[in-house]
């Protein structure tokens, strides 16, 4: 059998996909002796493994604005920093214009339920104060920085984007006429269900134990971030969004490598972005 080394679990993941795209059978483990990750597969097909892993680094070079974190695997995508500036820009504008932004595009049950279902979307760019804001911005940036690594910046981040709309959704369907919300948080718990579903792929890999681990974590992050005693707290949205997030990442964790519409989820993005706070304006 041969043996081929990898720097880490993400990569070794990587190079699987990859050499399963080619009919090549591989088995990743772990070394008990150096507690490196490799992959193993039959000697005969070992040089095409070779060949075909080096054909991948040569197609898909990393731009500069992915980083691999150190010893974890994770990568952490800086054009997330886009997501970060523009609800900035929101909540400063908003500010500048006295609460007017917040006045046309927070949620409210009773004024989506009269056809004003843009809210659904413009609500999860407005924030109430700059602690809120804070909070979001500080908290987002690394989980969506963390989904745009692990699914493509286009489709990561206009997933965690669907994902925060879907926790303003579930909010419309279970809490009455007169319940009203805005912020990022369904964006920012949508971005860790991302993330948390995304070890689902190592399934059947002998892998399990990390997937149930990596599924244990998410949920756990997801108490840690989206519960709280402060009666302010939408923990239905924090729910919502993280439920969304997941049900979303499952499929794409078993075909990322296979979608390649990283350019369309990014325009798509920008347009509902535009489009609904144009809508809001009118």
């Amino acid at each position: 059998m041969g043996i081929i080394t990898a720097r880490s679990e993400r990569q070794a993941e990587d190079w699987s996909l990859v050499l399963l795209s080619q009919g090549i059978e591989n088995t990743i483990e772990c070394s008990l002796e150096t507690q490196q990750w490799q992959l193993t597969v039959p000697s005969l097909e070992y040089q095409r493994a070779i060949k075909a892993i080096k054909q991948f680094h040569i197609e898909n070079k990393r731009t500069a604005w992915v980083r691999e974190i150190p010893w974890s695997g994770l990568l952490f995508d800086w054009r997330a920093t886009v997501w970060a500036l523009i609800v900035i820009a929101i909540f400063f504008v908003n500010e500048a214009r006295g609460g007017a932004l917040q006045n046309a595009g927070l949620m409210s049950n009773v004024l989506v339920a009269k056809g004003e279902w843009w809210r659904l979307f413009t609500a999860v760019t407005l924030h109430g104060d700059v602690s809120h804001l804070a909070i979001n911005v500080t908290t987002g940036l690394l989980l969506v920085a963390l989904a745009m690594g692990a699914y493509g910046p286009g489709l990561g981040l206009l997933s965690a984007y669907l994902a925060g709309v879907g926790g303003n959704l579930a909010g419309l369907i279970f809490y009455g006429n007169n319940h009203q919300s805005l912020g990022a948080s369904g964006v920012v718990l949508g971005a860790l269900g991302l993330i948390t579903v995304e070890s689902i792929s190592l399934r059947g890999r002998g892998l399990g134990e990390f997937v149930i681990r990596g599924l244990c974590g998410g949920f756990l992050l997801l108490v840690l971030l989206g519960f709280s005693p402060d009666p302010r707290t939408d923990v239905l949205a924090h729910v919502g969004g993280f439920v969304c997030g997941a049900v979303l990442g499952a499929p794409m964790a078993f075909w990322r490598e296979r979608l390649n519409v990283d350019y369309p989820a990014l325009v798509l993005f920008a347009a509902l972005v535009l489009g609904t706070w144009g809508m809001a304006l009118r």
